[in-house]
């Protein structure tokens, strides 16, 4: 019984201390435990953030997304409907076909009041850098690289080809040629830029295919039209009153005054080379200088300088300097503000909207611009012998441009075949790289 009453005792000995003095608190347990709970709230914290940026980000794109195609959407209303896009382009291409075909006829009648061969080009270009050199500094003064000793070297040979040599081929040419068959020759460009990028390994030509086979077929076309236009000229299609014929006779066959048929075929084939040599030789500058608008107006002041060099030696009178009538002025600001301002905007306009390819489709409208202007205005004949070399330039110009776009139609396409293979190639060693890293 005492044993008994001892043991409750005790017993209650110990609730009472356990009461009185309970156990101490694990610090440690509870900061263990309150990290896990920052760190919970901080992983929640970002994972809200993140959403929300995600979400933020979405909503943005959408806004920016939904804002252009809010702003295309006016644009399309603005600029009308795609076949009204397509009229606006045909009427500008007409319009500088006829810009280019008044040229034309406005040289050969420079050249019929009087006007020197040599101060022609010389007010010309000067006109074209007045009109091209302040577009050109205030337009691209970001843009334009900083000038080097070797890119002014080249910026006159480039007006060597371009300017001098062109520009003087032409007014000979057209001196002892017609404006018809002047404009004639000028569709083989095409053909001969393609003989010279392929002789300097700038074009690659594959004769097992359509596109290159067509660019050599329209080669040889364009050559023999150039060919047949030279040295054969035919007899009349179309006969004028004998007025009209003596004096087309008398500008056709004097050789001491105004004409020699041949001769002037020659020079513009001249010009033909040097058109054709510009373009080739102004590639590789435009991608160290891609300023075009100053690398035209350097071109222009270099070939400026180049005329006013040889003008020292081939023209001393002054009279030939001074311009006599309404009709010189009217030539020479016509070949200045309409041939080298007004014709290089809207066919760069041209090229952005339909591409070079069909701009050049519509050159040989030109020729026939100038066939009826030649012939209303000049009283020029058509001769069978130039009839038939034009229809073979126009077939090889067709011809070379039709082979350019299949060529880059070619070119798109293996691009894209090589780009989806590299992708499937990708994804299946992304699949299996156990297996790829076991092939030995």
């Amino acid at each position: 019984m005492a044993v008994h009453v001892s043991s409750d005792l005790k017993q209650s000995r110990g609730n009472c201390i356990a009461v009185l003095n309970p156990p101490k608190p694990n610090f440690s347990i509870k900061l263990f435990a309150s990290h896990q709970d920052d760190k919970e709230r901080s992983q929640s914290s970002a994972e809200r953030d993140f959403f929300n940026l995600i979400h933020e980000s979405s909503f943005k794109g959408f806004q920016a997304y939904d804002s252009e195609a809010k702003q295309k959407r006016k644009e399309d209303m603005g600029q009308g409907s795609p076949s009204s896009e397509k009229m606006k382009l045909l009427i500008a291409l007409l319009i500088l076909q006829l810009c280019f075909a008044g040229f034309h006829i406005v040289s050969r009648v420079a050249l019929n009041i009087g006007v020197s061969k040599i101060v022609y080009p010389v007010y010309r270009n000067i006109i074209a850098l007045l009109l091209l050199g302040p577009f050109a500094y205030f337009m691209e003064k970001k843009d334009r690289p900083p000038l080097t000793f070797s890119l002014l070297v080249e910026f006159f040979l480039l007006a060597l080809v371009g300017i001098t040599a062109n520009q003087g081929f032409y007014i000979l040419g057209l001196y002892y040629a017609s404006p018809t068959f002047a404009s004639a020759m000028q569709n083989s460009v095409p053909a001969i830029t393609f003989v010279m990028a392929s002789a300097l390994g700038l074009e690659q030509v594959n004769v097992a295919r359509r596109d290159g086979l067509a660019k050599i077929l329209g080669t040889i076309a364009s050559v023999s039209g150039a060919t047949i236009i030279t040295l054969y000229k035919g007899p009349p299609l179309l006969h004028h009153s004998p007025e009209s014929k003596s004096l087309e006779e008398d500008m056709l066959f004097s050789s001491m005054k105004k004409q020699n048929w041949t001769w002037g075929c020659v020079c513009l084939l001249g010009h033909c080379l040097s058109w054709a040599g510009w373009m080739v030789v102004q590639a590789p500058i435009v991608k160290k200088y891609p300023a075009k608008l100053s690398l035209i107006s350097f071109t222009c002041f270099f070939g400026l300088i180049q005329f006013l060099i040889i003008a020292a030696f081939a023209e001393r009178d002054p009279n030939h300097w001074q311009i006599q009538s309404g009709e010189e002025i009217f030539t020479i600001l016509y070949a200045g503000i309409v041939s080298s301002g007004i014709v290089i905007s809207l066919q760069t306009w041209c090229i952005q909207k339909g591409g070079p390819v069909f701009v050049a489709i519509f050159q040989p409208v030109q020729t026939v611009l100038v066939a009826l202007m030649a012939y209303v205005i000049l009283g020029n004949q058509f001769y069978t012998g130039g009839i038939v070399g034009a229809a073979l330039i126009v077939v090889g110009l067709y011809l070379v441009l039709w082979g350019k776009t299949e060529e880059k139609k070619q070119e798109n396409k293996d691009a894209n075949e090589t780009l989806t293979k590299h992708l499937l190639d990708d994804s299946n060693k992304s699949k299996n790289p156990v297996a790829q890293s076991d092939i030995p």
